[in-house]
């Protein structure tokens, strides 16, 4: 997985509360095993009209989201089942910070597994988030994973706090699969003993 230490991005706004993960992604395109490939699904049914053609209503649509890597949204982001095809959706996607001011606690965790870094705020930050992202065209804000802070270019500071092992696995990369991996010497020592 991709380490994350700072990122700056462009912001989008979907200005919706209780996001669940089957309208992240919806279950029928849950078939593939690789992580990747499923960006183009994301939000499915509300990006898509009935005969398959773009709704150029919906949020990320927008000509003026394209390019975005944040993504601003309301409380209980990612609520529902715990695909962790979401994360992936969201990643493939381009996404690599989600601010909002709660999320469903199986998501949060599987964010971290799969190099995003979910952000919370309280609902009066988020509130304001939404403002400036309505008011300066091409809004972006800087994710400092260091130093847990979210900036933008026009004053705005916030701090958020991410448990120090998540920081640390997210910082470098590690996915579990890698941080296995960083014990190979032992893994090995052990087998053979026990050859």
């Amino acid at each position: 997985m991709n380490a994350f230490t700072t990122h700056a991005g462009k912001v989008v706004s979907l200005d919706r509360a209780n996001v669940d993960t089957d309208q992240i992604i919806p279950k029928q395109f849950l078939k593939r095993i690789e992580r990747t490939g499923f960006g183009e699904f994301l939000f499915w049914d509300w990006a898509r009209r009935d005969d398959g053609t773009l709704n150029m209503a919906f949020e990320l649509n927008r000509p003026e989201a394209a390019g975005a890597s944040i993504l601003l949204t309301r409380r209980n982001f990612g609520s529902g089942s715990s695909r962790e095809h979401a994360p992936w959706a969201l990643e493939d996607y381009g996404f690599r910070v989600i601010v909002a001011p709660s999320f469903a606690d199986i998501f949060y965790n599987n964010c971290f597994k799969n190099g995003l870094l979910p952000i919370p705020l309280s609902e009066e930050q988020i509130e304001e988030l939404f403002q400036r992202a309505a008011k300066h065209e091409g809004y972006q804000l800087t994710a400092d994973l260091e130093k847990q802070t979210l900036t933008d270019e026009h004053g705005f500071t916030a701090s958020f706090e991410v448990e120090p092992f998540r920081r640390h696995c997210l910082m470098n990369g590690l996915d579990d699969i890698a941080l296995t991996l960083e014990q190979v010497d032992k893994i090995d020592a052990f087998e053979a003993a026990r050859a």
